[in-house]
């Protein structure tokens, strides 16, 4: 376990590997942990580092605000701290957008990106989803513990495949998650759109997005194929909204070809 303090909170991680460093990021309600078999998969040829947002994990929660892009300048200050000048960022969910507005904000710290099941507009969010950034409604929500993890495993199913180890790992991070993360990230996700400026991106994106997403539409990998300077699409049939864990080795095998992809930037 590992950690750098910020001026704005500490920061916890986890590192794999040795190789050229790439950055993952999870999304909303997760943790570094989603990414685990990946970086296994990786650390041969990579130096992974996997990140917990402010108010989620083991990272730094006495912080009054949750929005994205207080996200994108916890990456920027992990890897100035680190000493990475410039590195891949492959982000899930939340963690998606985050890098999106990391190459759009800070482009000389990507090299490229990848997205999992990311909205590039927040309207393509779940209802439900769209419904827990509202305050009134989180705070009904969170102080009905029971009634939210009953919630979760009811929906479960229709999120990923291997629901029930993916509900243990949702229930143990959601317990380390504060009520202002919660509400406050979803609505500032809910209220980003990347669509305008993605052809701004300097540098290739990878979109991969599970057929089945029942948490963001599917339809995003066509946001990103229209608008994005050097788009590589992979839409994957037999995934949910966590390829990474439906189908970890097609997921593995797809983002370490796109890693080691040798991009000549078109004339």
């Amino acid at each position: 376990m590992s950690s750098i303090v910020t001026n704005q909170g500490i920061v916890h991680y986890e590192a794999y590997g040795r190789g050229q460093p790439v950055i993952l990021l999870h999304g909303w309600l997760g943790s570094w942990g989603y990414w685990l078999r990946t970086m296994e998969t990786l650390k041969r040829q990579y130096r992974c580092y996997a990140l917990d947002f402010w108010g989620f994990g083991d990272s730094g929660k006495r912080r009054s605000s949750y929005q994205v892009t207080d996200f994108v300048d916890l990456v920027d200050q992990f890897m100035e701290r680190l000493g990475i000048d410039a590195a891949p960022i492959v982000g899930h969910s939340m963690g998606g957008t985050v890098a999106v507005c990391l190459a759009l904000t800070k482009p000389e710290r990507v090299k490229r990106v990848i997205v999992v099941d990311s909205p590039i507009a927040g309207n393509s969010l779940n209802i439900f989803l769209r419904l827990a950034g509202k305050p009134w409604v989180a705070n009904i929500v969170w102080h009905l513990p029971v009634m939210l993890k009953f919630g979760i495993k009811l929906f479960s199913p229709f999120i990923v495949k291997d629901w029930p180890n993916w509900y243990q790992m949702i229930t143990r991070d959601l317990s380390s998650t504060t009520l202002e993360a919660f509400f406050s990230s979803i609505n500032s996700l809910h209220q980003t759109d990347l669509s305008v400026e993605l052809p701004n991106v300097n540098t290739p994106i990878m979109g991969i997005y599970g057929v089945g997403d029942n948490v963001v539409a599917p339809s995003q990998a066509n946001v990103i194929m229209k608008n994005a300077w050097v788009p590589r699409i992979k839409v994957m049939k037999d995934c949910k909204h966590f390829p990474m864990l439906d189908a970890p080795q097609a997921f593995n095998s797809t983002l370490a070809d796109f890693l080691a992809w040798e991009f000549t930037p078109p004339v």
